[in-house]
């Protein structure tokens, strides 16, 4: 939405097909100089001016959203280094890349050594090394270690713009909303122009003259599009992304807020949504023969190469700081080789000749079963680092690898005698505390919870009973060779040690079982699975490839703010329902009795008019009135379901009716206004009673919704005015007889429809 600029926002609304209907329309009552007639143009500029408001205002708040939450990428110029606006980096510029970020432009490695994913380019899903030299593609987004590169292309001469701009296909929002408006504008686009030539062909038939049979055909047409319907969606979904811009939400998919409301699993990185992110260093525990000063010695050594581009280094870097400042001024850079840290790898190092000294999971760089007791009685609520020397010489295509000794799955080194582990770091991860309330949220609202992490299974199990997650069934990925996705995501809710394309894995899993699936992450490891999800949240504090791929940006990194998300959208959700009903009524009965008035030697009983009036006050009003109420509960998926329960029997019930009218006026010979005015009279009585179904149970707002309704119709009845402009007559004893009886009757056909309905609903879902 905020992508658009405001003249494209106002061509947008202006331009819109039923903008171009209702021009069309009014040039026919124009050439019969029925101007009266012409109010349903007041209507649709109404739509249209509150639709651009309402757009452009959303925009500029989440522009400005935006621009807060927008990562600056950091720029060498003349030795020194400066963060500036994306648009301001130049041609030749060098920037500086880290784990986590996304990479802008495309660019040449100038100096360091860097792994990146470029997925979303090629759809390789391996991670890939770069070198001094080797070219960087813009869309792709670093996986470890740091470097400096030089910009190649900007703007539009990026890759990666090159390929929006040369897409021939535009991925649809996968909304039921979006399909549902789609499919009226398919259905009226398709039906509108024939069946509006062959309702003015049959009016000329039968009307007295031009005029009558043009204004008759109009109202015909006017009573088939639910101009406000469009309008009405996007104003409470743009409404929902106002509000929760003041609760510091982004929301960059207008739609996903609708997504979001109909989740029924969420899938949670354990960092930065149950815990905080921060991380202190609790205790160092030297492994058994092993002295303290030697684990930290290896540790300061680690820290002053390893750069501090994450929770966890960052929290070491604070207690070791001044050893590992002091190390890097005693150490020869040239002979250390940095092993940067990797989602795939679990841990991070430096090599030194032909000594690797290694931090991080030791699962991923041991199978010896000693060092793995000792690390066991350590596990808990902690995050638990084991630290590891290593002699590299005689090793078999080491020498001179990158980091190639310790790859995971090579069963030979990860049981190498010559890998000595040294102690453990434990490092306390910060709780949130609300974390027990939002889960507790969770499972109120039927919303399962899979917690997927890459930590140790034992500590994430901790930490989950910790905040209240019902189900404790873990596994540990990492142990699994070959596992059965669509099976696990059955067995198991915490699934642990689990790589980047595993998230995925597990989200489409959830997906093909008929989930309804949000992904929150915060890092370059959770980016796969958060594109595979519906709808995917992002921590503010994480990467900047992780908030650019979310739909939905916690730019405060309050996970708390997610039960106010799925709240807007089931308030949107659940009111749209009920106010497309109203709409969607009008749009079942005209379009029948456009059909039958095409072959039907009778007078059309409408007027344009009176049609503005009853778009007014019984639809277009207490739809947005409706559509505004505070509701949030459960959304059960029955959207179209409810919305064809609501609107199918009144707009049938309506149809019959107004037949029933038309036969009787020709019978009787009542006057062209006695017949409007009696239509008009039956139509809001049964939009009365519609309202009120819907409406059920009646509070303050919708009881004083229901009596200004009918203050309305009063007025219009009773004010001379009034009764002139909508040509509002009187009626004869047998018009009145008549109506009356029309009215009590279509209120037994209305409830014996419902009861249809209901029948047939029960017995299709039986059958599912």
């Amino acid at each position: 939405m905020s992508h658009n600029s405001i003249g494209r926002i106002i061509l947008r609304n202006t331009f819109t097909l039923f903008n171009i209907v209702n021009v069309i329309l009014a040039l026919m009552l124009i050439s019969v100089s029925s101007y009266k007639n012409l109010t349903f143009l007041l209507i649709a500029l109404a739509n249209t001016l509150i639709s651009i408001i309402n757009e452009i205002r959303a925009k500029k708040i989440i522009d400005k959203m935006r621009l807060i939450s927008e990562q600056k990428p950091t720029v060498i110029r003349n030795g020194k280094s400066y963060q500036i606006p994306q648009k301001d980096v130049l041609k030749g510029d060098i920037t500086v890349l880290a784990l986590g970020d996304q990479i802008m432009f495309d660019s040449v490695v100038e100096e360091g050594t860097i792994e990146v994913n470029e997925a979303f380019i090629t759809g390789e899903q391996d991670n890939i090394e770069k070198h001094v030299g080797d070219e960087l593609t813009s869309g792709s987004f670093v996986v470890s270690g740091t470097c400096r590169a030089k910009v190649k292309n900007v703007g539009e001469d990026n890759l990666v713009n090159k390929l929006e701009n040369s897409a021939k296909t535009i991925k649809t929002a996968d909304s039921k909303l979006f399909k549902l408006m789609n499919n009226i504008v398919k259905y009226i686009s398709y039906t509108l122009s024939p069946i509006g030539a062959l309702l003015l062909w049959a009016r000329f038939r039968t009307e007295a003259n031009t005029t009558e049979a043009v204004t008759s055909t109009v109202a015909g047409l006017i009573n088939m599009i639910p101009e406000g319907l469009i309008l009405l969606t996007s104003s409470v979904l743009a409404l929902a992304t106002i509000r929760l811009a003041r609760k510091k939400v982004l929301v960059q998919d207008l739609y996903s807020i609708e997504t979001l409301a109909r989740v029924d699993t969420i899938c949670l990185d354990k960092t930065g949504t149950i815990t905080t992110g921060n991380m202190v260093v609790k205790d160092v525990v030297p492994a058994e023969g092993h002295d303290k000063n030697v684990l930290v010695d290896a540790l300061e050594l680690i820290l002053s190469h390893v750069p501090a581009d994450n929770a966890t280094s960052r929290a070491l870097a604070a207690k070791f700081k001044e050893g590992a400042n002091n190390r890097a001024t005693a150490q020869n850079k040239g002979n250390v080789e940095v092993i940067p840290f990797s989602s795939e790898r679990k841990y991070s190092g430096v090599r030194i000749g032909k000594t690797e000294y290694l931090m991080g999971a030791l699962e991923f760089m041991t199978d010896n079963a000693a060092y793995i007791a000792q690390q066991k009685p350590l596990k808990g609520v902690n995050r638990i680092l084991a630290v590891m020397k290593c002699n590299t010489a005689g090793v078999t295509g080491v020498e001179g690898a990158p980091h190639g000794a310790l790859d995971v799955g090579e069963e030979s080194t990860r049981q190498d005698p010559r890998r000595v582990l040294l102690g453990f770091v434990i490092l306390e991860d910060e709780i949130r505390k609300d974390a027990k309330r939002i889960i507790s949220y969770f499972y109120e609202n039927d919303v399962a919870v899979k917690i997927i992490s890459g930590d140790d299974l034992e500590t994430v199990k901790s930490i989950a009973s910790t905040v209240g997650v019902k189900d404790l069934r873990g596994i540990d990925l990492s142990q699994q060779k070959s596992p059965d996705f669509s099976k696990l995501v059955k067995d198991y809710a915490i699934f642990t040690r689990v790589k980047p394309q595993q998230k995925k894995s597990l989200i489409a899993a959830l997906r093909k079982q008929g989930c309804t699936v949000a992904m929150t992450g915060d890092g370059v490891n959770d980016i796969l699975a958060m594109k595979e999800a519906d709808c995917s949240i992002a921590i503010g504090e994480g990467s900047d490839a992780a908030r650019r791929s979310a739909k939905i940006v916690l730019l405060e990194s309050d996970f708390a703010a997610v039960p106010p998300i799925i709240d807007e959208g089931r308030q949107s959700i659940n009111n749209l329902e009920r106010s497309t009903a109203l709409f969607l009524a009008k749009t079942v009965y005209a379009s029948i009795l456009a059909v039958l008035f095409v072959f039907l030697p009778l007078r059309y009983p409408f007027n344009p008019t009176e049609m503005s009036l009853i778009s007014f006050a019984c639809i277009g009003f207490p739809g947005l009135i409706l559509a505004l109420e505070k509701n949030t509960s459960r959304i059960k998926n029955l959207f179209l379901h409810n919305i064809l329960l609501y609107s199918f029997p009144i707009g049938l019930t309506v149809a019959v009716s107004m037949l029933a009218l038309s036969v009787s006026a020709d019978t009787m010979d009542f006057s062209r206004m006695e017949l409007n005015t009696a239509a008009l009279l039956i139509v809001y009585s049964i939009d009365l009673v519609l309202i009120y179904w819907i409406s059920r149970p009646l509070n303050l707002l919708r009881g004083g919704l229901f009596a200004a309704i009918v203050g309305i119709i009063v007025a219009a009845f009773l004010v001379p005015i009034a009764r002139s402009f909508f040509e509002i007559t009187n009626l004869s004893q047998n018009a009145v007889i008549t109506t009356i009886a029309i009215i009590v009757a279509s209120l037994l056909i209305f409830t014996l429809m419902k009861c249809f309905m209901k029948f047939v609903f029960v017995k299709i879902t039986k059958k599912k």
